[in-house]
């Protein structure tokens, strides 16, 4: 293959971000006329494409072989620049380009690519930033979607100028602040790892009432500063009509605790005051708003989390795991959530999904229709007291919606009666690895999947997010459960997501969509997707976080998924599927290509992650040989 293959290569990955790019030349003469040759003739140079982004000028270099790239000095951060390697070398050749722009145009903001390589899957791409004050080599990128013209100026202000993101600078905010808190919670108010939630729930609730201050908590013997915030937040669930009383009464028991606890309205001399009152002032001045900010984000969720990843609580233990925000998010659109809908989260820990749901819906909605929405259209069961305690004081800060959650085990409603209520829209992350044991398999994920299909109305979109052994089924019941779900629904895709998508929970996820109560047809090609590569990556001090990439990739997956967009079978394949099958996009893929060492590493590191995902979801059986009878 020649240097033509790569020229096209780079101008389909250009084309794919809607950057708009010319060969050799582009419509600024002031541009043209800086060009000048690499090979020092003094005569007109012409780079493969150039392209403007927003206040940035872009200059790309090409090779066909990847050993062109680059030639550096020893210090691998200074490219040579004799006649020689600007000619040969690709990234050497795009700075010279870039250096002639900024010393002969106005323009003082450049960033020069150089790229190599004929097979788009391996193609070699290096951004260089150059200024009036220097260059400065950029780590490689896989295409161009963050240099459009929606991204470059976060790029700029990320990578090249080292600036922390809005959203990690605020989310650090927040663990930094939840830490203090749940360091404080124990060291003042001696409360345990399942209390403290609850403490700060009860106490957001109080705040919420207008003529509930701070300053009230006197640290009085006679009525104390619990009652005062305990009096306050029965007020507010009064105020936001929480009913039936039944519930109301089940929500307030779990907040007694806020009374009982003399030691919280003492007062501490280490304070000066109760620890309540430092509590509810801390909370006010740091918190409140950050939940109250008419976000999807379920940041009491978040709050929740880090208390138990501080503690080293029984969230893992009980199968607790809380819903990234973006994942809520992607939920809502793989299920094309509409105002009219009616959603239904049968696991709804503290919220977060009726919480997008509600956000998605309210965005789109009608005036006159946001009231129905809040009261009618969103439904959720949680089977923990606490929980289901910190979902409703959840759903009352973020603007309602809380009518219709009940405390129930969702396994133990029948099916008929739920499916009479007409749900359009189920969205689940079921309690994981709870069924390991013959006495508990009644308890898996997929035995959850079985059940919420059968639970909503004809027609209804599921989404569900699960371990990647759920899609597995290798065991007999598994394989039963798989087939009940072919004969009575549909599965439409399976998506695979990044493995630390739950950051240091140790679950490889995977989200399943589906159309409940109709009969998968034999012909159907259901859609498998690795999208392993979201954007998203693990950041010291705050976990996952959305990189410049992010945004790109959802539409990348949603234009694929909902419009049959073009992708390499890498990213997504389009099979029929048995009930043996392993629903996932792994087992349906074959690569043609011979693995370089690096693929093959790579390969068996993933293999080792799954092997140890399946063991410590009970399914490690899977990996032990057989015994081979002898004779």
């Amino acid at each position: 293959m020649t240097e033509k293959t790569t020229d096209l290569i780079i101008s389909k990955l250009l084309d794919a971000s809607s950057i708009e790019h010319y060969a050799e030349s582009c419509p600024i003469e002031e541009i043209n006329k800086a060009m000048v040759s690499k090979r020092g003739t003094g005569k007109k140079g012409f780079p493969e494409y150039l392209a403007i982004s927003g206040d940035f000028v872009i200059v790309i270099e090409d090779k066909a072989k990847v050993e062109d790239q680059a030639k550096y000095l020893k210090d691998n951060e200074t490219l040579l620049m004799d006649t020689s390697s600007v000619t040969k070398y690709a990234e050497n050749g795009a700075l010279h380009y870039a250096l002639s722009i900024i010393q002969n145009t106005n323009f003082k903001k450049v960033i020069a690519f150089g790229c190599s390589g004929t097979d788009e899957k391996r193609i070699v791409i290096r951004p260089i930033y150059v200024s009036p004050t220097g260059y400065k080599i950029l780590p490689k990128v896989k295409d161009f979607s963050q240099f459009s013209t929606e991204n470059i100026e976060r790029y700029y202000n990320e990578i090249i100028c080292g600036n922390e993101s809005i959203e990690r600078v605020e989310l650090k905010t927040i663990l930094s602040r939840a830490k203090t808190l749940h360091e404080d919670l124990r060291n003042y108010g001696q409360l345990g790892d399942s209390e403290k939630p609850l403490v700060v729930s009860a106490i957001l609730l109080a705040l919420e009432e207008k003529d509930f201050l701070t300053e009230n908590l006197t640290g009085d013997t006679i009525k104390t500063d619990g009652q005062k915030i305990f009096d306050a937040m029965s007020a507010h669930m009064e105020r936001v009509k929480v009913e039936p009383q039944v519930k109301k009464k089940r929500v307030i028991d779990q907040f007694n605790l806020i009374i009982n606890r003399p030691v919280l309205s003492e007062k501490d001399e280490r304070l000066g005051k109760s620890p309540l009152r430092y509590f509810a002032e801390y909370l006010h001045s740091n918190i409140l708003t950050a939940i109250c900010n008419n976000s999807p984000e379920d940041v009491l969720g978040r709050f929740y989390g880090e208390f138990i990843s501080y503690s080293g609580g029984d969230g893992q233990t009980l199968g607790v795991v809380l819903t990234p925000k973006h994942i809520t998010e992607l939920f809502t659109e793989l299920a094309e959530i509409k105002p009219t809908d009616k959603v239904l989260d049968p696991c709804c820990g503290t919220g977060g999904f009726l919480i997008a749901a509600m956000h998605r819906m309210l965005t789109q909605a009608k005036e006159e229709d946001k009231e129905n929405i809040r009261r009618n259209n969103l439904h959720g069961i949680e089977l923990r007291d606490d929980m289901f305690s910190i979902a409703t004081t959840n759903m009352i800060l973020r603007g309602d919606g809380k009518s219709n959650l009940i405390c129930a085990d969702f396994l133990k409603q029948k099916s008929e009666d739920m499916y009479k209520k007409g749900f359009t829209v189920g969205l689940m992350n079921p309690p994981y690895s709870q069924g390991k044991t013959k006495s508990t398999a009644h308890l898996t994920e997929l035995k959850f999947i079985c059940h919420l299909l059968d639970c909503v109305g004809d027609g209804a979109r599921c989404v569900v997010i699960v371990p990647q052994s759920t899609m597995v089924g290798k065991t007999k019941e598994d394989k039963i459960d798989k087939q009940y779900i072919l004969d009575n629904h549909t599965l439409e895709g399976v998506i695979t997501l990044n493995t630390d998508t739950f950051y240091g929970v140790g679950t490889n996820p995977v989200i399943a969509v589906f159309t409940a109560h109709q009969p998968h047809p034999k012909d159907k090609l259901v859609k498998f997707v690795d999208f392993k590569d979201d954007g998203y990556e693990v950041f010291a001090h705050v976990g996952l976080m959305p990189t410049d990439r992010a945004a790109e990739r959802k539409k990348y997956l949603l234009d694929c998924w909902f419009q049959g967009k073009t992708a390499p079978n890498s990213f997504i394949v389009r099979s029929t599927i048995e009930a043996d099958d392993e629903w996932l996009h792994s087992f349906y893929y074959f690569n043609e290509e011979i693995p370089s060492e690096e693929d093959f590493e790579k390969t068996m590191a993933d293999y080792l992650t799954f092997e140890f995902n399946m063991i410590t979801h009970g399914r490690g059986y899977l990996f032990e040989e057989k015994e081979v009878a002898n004779g």
